[in-house]
């Protein structure tokens, strides 16, 4: 699959900002407020899940992840801690995975939690301005759209050089695969 585009992430946005809304409207009159949206965000987390699962390249342990997700999510309802806390959870664990399958540095993750704290600020201005459950899901994720903004790695240039000696250029590939055999151990 190739990386996912911020257009798609837009479309992905609009489609999960009116489930959202939909749900949130029907099921409110019947379980109340604080338990539709108990359900309606693991359910939006579940949702974004496999899309970044069908975008991303990576293969090895979806089902690791999907389940140690599902654990998650379980545990958290179960517990039930304060609302603000269980949406930071959700997020922290998109994040996580967004992390795992798309990125192959510490500086990246990074910027991409940068970019998931953004985006919870988003959904609370938007929810605070308008009361709008549709606005307040469409910012969240039309902000985490620009992930695709942040590079998969960040490599520096070392005093210019562009040039590697044989030495550095084999140190450089057993540190790829060095690297690749943690991803594959951590993501099984």
């Amino acid at each position: 699959m190739k990386r996912p585009s911020f257009i798609q992430g837009v479309v992905v946005a609009a489609i999960l900002g009116f489930f959202a809304s939909a749900v949130v409207a029907t099921l409110t009159p019947f379980v109340g407020l604080g338990a539709v949206i108990r359900i309606v965000i693991p359910g939006l987390g579940l949702a974004y899940l496999l899309y970044l699962f069908s975008r991303s390249r990576e293969r090895v342990g979806r089902v690791t992840t999907l389940s140690l997700w599902a654990a998650l999510t379980v545990a958290t309802w179960w517990l039930a801690p304060a609302l603000p806390l269980y949406m930071l959870i959700h997020v922290g664990a998109i994040w996580l995975v967004r992390s795992l399958y798309f990125y192959a540095g510490v500086l990246p993750a990074l910027l991409d939690l940068g970019l998931s704290t953004l985006s919870m600020s988003a959904a609370v201005w938007a929810i605070t301005r308008s009361g709008s459950v549709f606005l307040a899901t469409w910012c969240f994720f039309l902000v985490q759209a620009l992930f695709v903004a942040i590079p998969p790695t960040v490599k520096r240039r070392r005093n210019g050089q562009t040039d590697t000696t044989p030495e550095d250029a084999s140190f450089d590939h057993a540190r790829r695969q060095a690297d690749r055999a943690l991803r594959q151990l951590f993501t099984q």
